[in-house]
């Protein structure tokens, strides 16, 4: 994304939107200090747990008490993408993007109380090997691992690097790849060196720091604005002074106080907030191998419930954090964050299609004193490198443990662990080279960007999922052909979006009917109703599961006694694909490794008193 710092003469208001403003002396003793401190928290860490293991490097040992369970699963969700987005989404159309973070509220605890149990006792690491146990076979587990590691790189990090990117380039006139290169670096070696427990220490960190600047910066702005009643009036006149007459480009919605919105005209239908929101929410929180990763890592459910329920508390923040302060930031500065017109936004932030998602960096730039900005600056790199941290893990764990496995089945605990390492470093430089096409995308809205993506390939993942934990007679046919034509239907529509975009405000919507009239969120529900009745209908026209894809694999046979002939046979490389060959008795709680000496020794069992 390009940038004018030049002022253009013919424009009376000032366009360079942040002026030469670079951080003090002192906001740079702050920013070394966070990050000596990070890197000696993933040290202690690394030296604190086991790592020589897969269990070790990859679930942090199964050791994790609750609240850095919480905190993980918060910074993990919470990333820079997320402060610039919904900041901006709060400065163009009010608080309705809150209904992600209060659906997530929901979805949080529906994984801990229903889902994790299942997931215990088949003794999983990665969600595409609970489906491959679940249904047999390996083209669903193949399919799942390269579809969730083309989610992670081109969704998540690159809105990840977009967000942060747009703060360092637009805040500190720092060069953008000198910034992100070195932010990479520092957050690739404690992932690479520590693995999972690193990940989750840095994370409980970064989390208390993230709230205690977000606060600060939520206190400056309410009192700069006059309160929360000074906020509801003063947004409605947050008008920018050049604007299109007789049309309704830079007004602030009439309904942007209110979450739930007209079912048909609106940006956010309340049917589609309900339902369709729900549905890739699931996915998320309850089938993400980020999310998941997190939660399997605690000493036992009481803390994984635990860990839940404090990122649930969490998830109430946002609202006040980052929406309400974008909206304050349009009132303080109507003519940049509202700009209504293409050129003039072109002019702010290289982005004609409108520049709200500069929301959060102005406030932070204008508003906050000396030190404080070096610590809000902290923030965002804690949330960039949070989300990064998180991603880069759980990526190299599906690499590793679905696709190299797949291909090199004999292979040893050690050549696992060089293979996760080198993957991390082989994300890290995608991660660089894609930074080009992220600064040209066009983040008009960058949360609703991610959302809509989500809407399009998440549902069927999450129908599939749903229906192998709740409903024994689902089969791997079933499952597959509903992932298919579910998936088929979504890039369908998600080609359709990226060939027939958005009209700017004032044009002509030009877009075919499926495109105009139907809101994501409510293809979102369309797609889940095909992607079940598919697995449905073929499940019931073929043959059922067998006894062993069912025992200790849904929620009503979790607590069945592991199979007799797993107990008596000692585990040996020909054990039967995919099934842990040493089951423990069901009424232990331990989470170990099986065999370390077999081929299949990397698989994980986990045991649970249910």
């Amino acid at each position: 994304m390009e940038t004018t710092s030049s002022t253009p003469s013919s424009v009376t208001p000032p366009w360079d939107v942040f002026p030469q403003k670079t951080l003090d002396s002192i906001d740079i003793a702050v920013l070394v200090l966070y990050f000596v401190f990070v890197l000696a928290v993933g040290l202690w860490s690394m030296w604190k747990t086991q790592r020589s293991t897969v269990k070790g490097y990859f679930l942090a040992g199964g050791q994790m008490v609750w609240w850095p369970v919480g905190a993980s699963l918060f910074a993990s969700n919470v990333g820079s993408g997320h402060f610039i987005g919904l900041a901006g989404s709060g400065a163009a159309s009010g608080i309705a993007a809150t209904a992600y973070e209060w659906n997530g509220m929901f979805c949080v605890l529906v994984l801990a109380w229903l889902f994790l149990p299942i997931y215990i006792a088949a003794g999983v690491t990665t969600m595409p090997e609970y489906l491959q146990k679940r249904f047999g076979g390996k083209r669903i587990q193949m399919f799942l691992a390269i579809l969730y590691l083309f989610i992670y790189i081109f969704t998540k990090i690159s809105v990840d690097m977009y967000a942060g990117a747009l703060f360092i380039q637009q805040a500190l006139h720092w060069d953008l790849y000198i910034a992100v290169v070195c932010l990479l670096a520092i957050t690739a070696v404690y992932t690479v060196a520590g693995g999972l427990a690193a990940v989750i220490y840095t994370d409980a960190l970064q989390t208390l720091i993230m709230l205690i600047g977000a606060v600060t910066l939520m206190v400056f702005s309410f009192v700069e604005v006059g309160g929360l009643e000074g906020l509801q009036t003063k947004y409605f006149d947050a008008i920018p002074s050049t604007r299109k007459e007789n049309s309704s480009c830079g007004l602030p919605r009439e309904d942007a106080f209110h979450i739930f919105r007209d079912p048909v005209n609106s940006d956010l239908p309340w049917p589609g907030v309900l339902v369709g929101m729900t549905i890739p929410s699931l996915w998320y929180w309850c089938t993400d191998q980020v999310i998941v990763q997190r939660s399997l890592a605690a000493k036992n459910l009481s803390h994984a419930k635990g860990g839940s329920l404090m990122t649930s508390y969490l998830k109430i923040l946002p609202l006040f954090m980052m929406v309400m302060p974008g909206m304050i930031s349009r009132i303080l500065f109507p003519d940049l964050v509202a700009c209504a017109d293409a050129e003039i936004c072109r002019k702010i932030c290289g982005n004609p299609s409108g520049c709200s998602d500069i929301a959060y960096p102005k406030l932070v730039i204008e508003l906050l004193p000396v030190g404080l900005r070096g610590l809000m600056m902290s923030v965002m790199i804690a949330a960039l490198m949070s989300s990064l941290t998180s991603i880069f893990n759980s990526a190299s764990t599906i690499f590793t443990m679905d696709l190299w496995k797949h291909f090199r089945p004999r292979c040893s605990e050690w050549e696992l662990m060089i293979v996760g390492r080198v993957f991390v470093l082989l994300l890290t430089v995608v991660s660089i080279l894609w930074i080009p096409l992220v600064q040209a995308g066009q983040g008009g809205q960058l949360f609703i960007y991610i959302q809509s993506i989500s809407s399009y390939l998440q549902p069927p993942v999450a129908m599939v999922f749903i229906l192998g934990c709740f409903w024994k007679r689902a089969n791997e046919k079933g499952a597959f052909w509903g992932l298919v034509i579910g998936l088929l239907l979504g890039v369908i529509r998600l080609v359709l979006d990226f060939i027939y975009p958005e009209p700017q405000c004032g044009e002509t919507d030009l877009r075919p009917g499926v495109v105009k009239y139907m809101h994501y969120l409510y293809f979102s529900m369309v797609l889940a109703a095909i992607s079940t009745l598919t697995v449905l209908v073929v499940s019931m026209l073929t043959e059922p599961p067998s006894e062993e894809m069912i025992s200790r694999l849904t929620w009503f046979t979790r607590g069945d006694l592991p199979v007799k002939k797993d107990l008596a046979v000692s585990p040996s490389p020909d054990a039967a694909k995919g099934v842990c060959e040493a089951e423990r008795p069901a009424l232990q709680i331990d989470i170990s490794i099986a065999s370390e000496n077999s081929s299949n020794d990397n698989k994980l069992m986990f045991s649970d008193r249910l």
